[in-house]
């Protein structure tokens, strides 16, 4: 990796966790825990279509663990660093079948899948399947949040490839 595309994701990944920091300043959306707008996956979205894998996955990774360390709570790492996988291995392999111009469905798809992982993490902690009752108020959030980052996402690809 040259030094360009190093600056680039570093400055990406602390563009995210500015994001994200600023984001634990609002209030809760919903008293339903994991529920929030995700907007750090502005950033991922975008990472997802300009970089490659491994170079995504780095981000992301990082993103998460800083982001827990920011936050104070990495009981909240398992289950941010679960979804986050799910949700990048899903976009990776929906990037090749959906296109720059329709970037905000594979995010939609994409914060689903990180319902879901939460929710498997969630499962795997606690040893216990009633969070899976969950999942549905999660799923309609994650796919209205999906879809606003998506198109935040969309804007920013547009607005760079010019």
């Amino acid at each position: 990796m040259d030094l360009k595309k190093l600056t680039r994701l570093a400055m990406l990944t602390a563009f995210a966790l500015i994001i994200f920091t600023i984001e634990l300043q609002l209030p809760a959306l919903a008293p339903i825990p994991g529920m929030k707008l995700g907007l750090a996956n502005i950033v991922t979205v975008y990472a997802v279509y300009s970089f490659n894998a491994g170079e995504t996955a780095s981000l992301v990774i990082i993103r998460v663990l800083l982001g827990s360390l920011i936050a104070g709570n990495l009981m909240a790492m398992a289950y941010s660093l679960g979804g986050a996988m799910l949700c990048l291995l899903g976009m990776l392999f929906l990037r090749k079948v959906i296109d720059k111009k329709h970037i905000w469905v594979c995010s939609v798809l994409g914060a689903v899948l990180h319902n879901v992982g939460q929710t498997i993490v969630a499962i795997v902690l606690m040893q216990t399947k009633t969070v899976i009752f969950y999942l549905p108020f999660l799923l309609v959030s994650g796919c209205v949040a999906g879809a606003l980052t998506g198109m935040a996402a969309q804007l920013v690809v547009n607005r760079l490839n010019k």
